[in-house]
């Protein structure tokens, strides 16, 4: 497994800071691929082939401009306030999803109540998962907030999460996790952001190291 963490050039980050980072998205990635493959019944495989961080002035330079959902959570429990998590899926892997799970047709149509309603649960599973996954390696409590969506262009989802301050204040920095999804031999292309506040990334990289300090003496 590569530690490879990529920036946009304006973001420096050490050796073990991108360690930390890919180990905390890839233990999420690997619990939600567990949780949705018992929800569905079938074997469901997430992997992470990359995982970038850049500015959130440079945001839509990393988004194609595409129809497509946004779902969108606040992160709650133990940890300082000032934290998002966006799950992005592209409209086609919307219908395939929806194809898979209630045996909507898959071909070019509107996103309906009932997909509405998928994404929901999709997401929720997801988020949770992956925060599940975080606290266990952190040792404390990660909850998603109920979610809030958007079903838009993507540029115009993300103007409107920014307008309206979902995204903190002293949030300027976001990690992209490039997730790879495989569900009934089916591809879902699929991303998670992380949209943190500076005092909730230091701390939960602080966390994460004190642990594993802990852990090995």
């Amino acid at each position: 497994m590569t530690s490879e963490v990529s920036t946009d050039g304006n973001i420096l980050l050490s050796k073990e800071q991108s360690e930390e980072i890919w180990e905390l998205g890839n233990a999420g990635a690997q619990n939600a691929a567990a949780v949705l493959s018992t929800l569905l019944n079938q074997k469901v495989t997430i992997s992470l082939p990359s995982i970038s961080v850049v500015n959130l002035s440079n945001l839509q330079e990393h988004i194609d401009d595409t129809m497509a959902a946004m779902v969108i959570f606040q992160i709650k429990g133990q940890v300082s306030n000032g934290g998002s998590l966006v799950l992005h899926i592209p409209k086609p892997s919307i219908l395939r999803l929806s194809h898979i799970m209630l045996g909507q047709p898959e071909d070019d149509r509107e996103i309906d109540e009932m997909d509405k309603s998928m994404l929901h649960e999709i997401g929720n599973i997801m988020m949770s998962s992956y925060l599940d996954a975080c606290a266990t390696l952190l040792s404390i409590i990660l909850l998603p907030s109920p979610p809030s969506m958007t079903i838009d262009m993507a540029h115009a989802i993300l103007e409107s999460i920014i307008a309206t301050h979902e995204v903190d204040d002293n949030a300027d920095q976001v990690l992209f996790f490039k997730t790879e999804m495989s569900c009934a031999d089916e591809e879902i292309d699929a991303e998670l952001f992380l949209l943190p506040s500076h005092a909730l990334l230091k701390e939960l990289l602080d966390r994460f190291r004190k642990v594993r300090s802990e852990n090995k003496g």
